[in-house]
């Protein structure tokens, strides 16, 4: 399904927490009617400490609160932090909080992704950052690079449309019944000059919505892609759209994360480099801190912000929704930010000492690429890979 962009929006590009939660924090103190917040992961640190102060803070002032996180990501959220949730008054409700041991399970593996806040129908943000705080997050070099938009226009209306059809959804399936609440009329007056759409993944009616749409701006790509992501193991049509993009003369740059976290996705995604590198695709790897962004900027006007990772989980299973942008003001921002973040914080892969690696830097390589190979057939999606 197309994108369906809609103008008079006013965006503003949050980059990393250091942005975001401040904003996030302002606009639910400001909040008379109602919020809703839909988080991968909400830890008990000092950002999450914020943020459960000014959700139980609104709801002591008449304000209805929903927040959703998942059962996976947020397996860890401290008891005592739900307790005190829901004592306030927040209406927590968990997305799909069964933990299989069999997690290779496809229906294990649909988790709530997506990171959307809606607050009085006025104002929405929708990006890739938890609530978790990224600059004090032990073993890691603080902070994650990542971005967020704020969103307050005619857009806001079709996120806040998304995050109650989940939430009624959901309630429905965990608590057998509906839950009752007064209905406010989101504010969808034109706010600025912004062109932008929401695109959700799921597993209904939105499956590669998201895919879709970054294939279409590659493939009518004419002079560059930038595309920054944490988590990159595209699959053939993806891969095959960067690489013709670059046989046409598109200059084709990924920011790609440099440090090791998720050791497994970490080697495997590089068994990918060597054609990528190959057609001509400049690839940097960011060093300075660990990246988290899923964002993109194409031919200088179109740009995504959000939630989903180029791999299987995001593009095949994972509930995702991400904002995409037709302005070029926009894009030039974002694009800005991402110069200065290869610039300040990220090396080049060479394309010739690449492939004069010796055997011991390829073997975990290949060995992680046929891993994730097994693995993502197991659940059905070798075939796409």
């Amino acid at each position: 399904m197309k994108p369906e962009f809609i103008g008079g929006n006013r965006l503003r590009l949050l980059c990393t927490g250091s942005e975001y939660f401040p904003a996030l924090e302002a606009a639910i103190r400001a909040a008379h009617n109602e919020i809703h917040l839909e988080t991968y992961i909400y830890e008990n640190d000092a950002t999450g400490r914020r943020i459960t102060d000014a959700l139980c803070d609104a709801v002591r002032r008449g304000v209805a609160v929903y927040l959703m996180v998942d059962g996976f990501g947020a397996k860890d959220m401290a008891p005592a932090l739900k307790r005190e949730l829901s004592d306030a008054g927040v209406q927590l409700l968990v997305f799909r909080p069964k933990i299989s041991p069999l997690t290779l399970k496809r229906e294990r593996l649909r988790r709530l992704h997506r990171k959307i806040a809606v607050v009085d129908g006025r104002v929405a943000f929708v990006g890739g950052i938890n609530i978790i705080d990224d600059l004090h997050t032990p073993g890691q070099i603080p902070p994650r690079y990542d971005y967020a938009v704020e969103v307050e226009g005619p857009l806001v209306p079709v996120i806040h449309d998304a995050v109650d059809r989940l939430w009624s959804r959901i309630s429905w399936v965990y608590r057998g019944r509906p839950v009752r609440r007064a209905r406010r009329t989101p504010d969808g007056t034109p706010r600025g000059s912004h062109r932008a759409a929401l695109v959700v993944r799921d597993n209904f009616h939105h499956r590669s919505d998201i895919e879709d749409a970054y294939l279409a701006a590659i493939e009518a790509a004419r002079d560059e892609i930038i595309i920054a992501n944490a988590y990159f193991f595209p699959g053939r049509r993806f891969r095959q759209a960067l690489v013709q993009a670059a046989g046409r003369g598109v200059r084709v740059t990924l920011l790609l994360q440099g440090r090791v976290e998720y050791v497994l996705l970490h080697y495997a995604s590089r068994a990918l480099y060597g054609m990528l590198l190959e057609a001509g695709v400049e690839i940097r790897e960011y060093h300075k801190s660990f990246l988290h962004a899923k964002v993109a900027v194409i031919d200088h006007h179109w740009a995504t912000v959000g939630s989903s990772n180029i791999d299987p989980f995001s593009l095949f299973l994972a509930r995702e929704a991400n904002v995409v942008v037709e302005d070029r003001e926009f894009a030039a921002q974002l694009r800005l930010s991402l110069h200065l973040a290869m610039e300040e914080g990220a090396l080049l892969v060479p394309r010739e000492r690449w492939f004069r690696q010796p055997l011991w830097r390829r073997l975990p390589i290949w060995i992680g690429y046929g891993l994730v190979r097994f693995l993502t057939g197991i659940v059905g999606y070798a075939g796409k890979i």
